[in-house]
């Protein structure tokens, strides 16, 4: 971490500040304009089985025209990280939290992301809330932002509310606990699928990679396991989406300006066009998300178990996503695959300081206050947190190779199955499945691509660097 930039321990002024917080000290207190009594809605959370930095909560009620009101509460992380505060330079520093297999590196303190600006359940909390009517065809009719006092009902986890909702486990303990719930998250459930549907019309890419977890036992590394995409997850990233839109769009019409999450068009499109036409399939000689849509569904329809290996290299292809400042009246580059024109970072502000300087920005349009940042300062804000969510996922990356390593040192000389991640002038890099890990390819690399499939055999490991090098085979 401090190689790349980041900061692994808190300052002692940030740990003296954290100290002096209290939980009566989270006090509501007034706010302008007030802020409602949202605490008798049904509200739920879904995130990682162990997550306990929780930022967002959901509900839905729906409406006679066969709408659907949503709100998405986002926990008011700005009521307690002040700007320019000991703790809010830490988070201005890194940016971001670092999950690590190793150890999690978090952006704010603990005793804030996990406990005073979390939304826990059973307690009551500040939230800021994105409130969207989404009509029967997916589109938005109506939307509002405005402050909230919210309670966590339910902590609920992806996996197990996945598997509920495609019938093949039981309702989770809370969600049959808590009357009315199963009925809340069912209808949420079928909001998220009319907004997933109406972004893939417009172009939205469907991609389903794997993210290695790692599992210890009795406190020592035992696999790597990746994990991808669930019903449960989507509810969740289709919610955040729209809040995201909701929100940029919020900004713009008040005429401040906002930091934007924007995919540009791919630069490596003529590499994709040679993805596709390995596989027999044919894409325009331009960029188009909505081509490319088309032929990631009929790919997954025919191959279902190599399509998060296709995934994973057209990921790579499309580059990675970038923060830019936008300014009222101006067009933004848009996220190419999202297929969306109106995107911010707002929803995690425990975790990322692009959705805390968002809520600042948004708190401030709300009460008719001046931006509390210049545009000079965004836009260094811009490339700065963008810089930084690099450097956190080299850190991850690196940590996540040194698991790998670690696993793999037994089986040196084994052969696996492993399709190329990526080519440049340093080198050919290739990933295996189980235990799911990259590694770089030392022999037999010669006029390989992104995307192509290999057998290779493990010659050497170097846990201490995160070397894992394999052989053609």
């Amino acid at each position: 971490m401090i190689e790349r930039g980041l900061l692994p321990d808190f300052s002692d002024a940030a740990v003296a500040e954290t100290a002096h917080f209290s939980e009566a000290s989270a006090s509501h207190g007034p706010s302008h304009p007030p802020a409602k009594d949202m605490r008798g809605l049904l509200w739920a959370s879904i995130d990682n089985d162990d997550s306990l930095d929780l930022d967002q909560l959901s509900v839905a009620t729906p409406v006679r025209d066969g709408s659907v009101t949503i709100f998405i509460a986002i926990a008011d992380v700005d009521a307690r990280v002040k700007l320019g505060d000991a703790v809010d330079d830490h988070a201005r520093a890194n940016t971001t939290s670092v999950y690590t297999a190793a150890q999690l590196f978090p952006m704010l303190p603990e005793r804030l992301s996990t406990d005073l600006t979390s939304l826990r359940e059973g307690v009551e909390r500040r939230a800021v809330v994105v409130e969207a009517t989404v009509r029967a065809d997916g589109s938005i009719a109506a939307s509002e932002v405005y402050p909230a006092i919210v309670q966590n009902h339910a902590k609920l986890a992806y996996n197990a509310v996945a598997a509920w909702l495609e019938g093949t486990e039981a309702a989770p303990a809370r969600v049959a606990a808590v009357a009315g719930m199963a009925d809340q998250l069912r209808l949420q459930d079928q909001v998220a699928q009319r907004l997933r549907d109406r972004r893939f019309e417009h172009g939205a890419l469907t991609l389903e990679t794997l993210e290695a977890r790692a599992v210890f036992e009795d406190g020592k590394l035992s696999d790597l396991v990746p994990e991808g995409r669930n019903r449960a997850k989507d509810l969740i990233e289709d919610f955040m989406i729209a809040a995201n839109g909701v929100t940029a769009r919020f900004l713009d019409a008040k005429g401040f300006p906002s930091l934007r999450r924007v995919l540009r068009s791919p630069e490596r499109w003529q590499k994709i066009m040679m993805l596709a036409e390995a596989l027999g399939e044919t894409l325009p000689s331009e960029p188009s998300n909505t081509a490319l849509h088309a032929f990631l569904v009929k790919r997954r329809e025919a191959s279902p178990s190599r399509f998060a290996d296709l995934s994973l290299s057209v990921v790579k292809l499309l580059g990675r996503g970038e923060y830019v400042l936008d300014l009222p009246g101006r067009s933004p580059p848009g996220h190419f695959g999202l297929a969306v024109k109106d995107y911010t970072h707002a929803t995690a502000p425990n975790r990322r300081f692009p959705d805390l300087v968002t809520q600042r920005l948004l708190k401030a349009a709300l009460a008719g206050a001046p931006p509390p940042y210049s545009n000079e300062e965004l836009s260094a804000l811009a490339a700065h947190c963008t810089e930084q969510e690099d450097n956190a996922a080299k850190v991850e990356r690196r940590v996540r190779k040194s698991a790998a390593a670690l696993l793999l040192k037994p089986r040196i000389g084994q052969r696996f199955d492993a399709f190329v991640t990526g080519v440049t002038d340093a080198g050919t890099w290739v990933r295996i499945g189980h235990p799911a890990a990259e590694g770089k390819l030392v022999h037999g690399g010669h006029g390989l691509d992104v995307g192509d499939h290999v057998h290779v055999k493990l010659v050497h490991t170097d846990f201490e660097r995160g070397y894992i090098d394999f052989a053609r085979a």
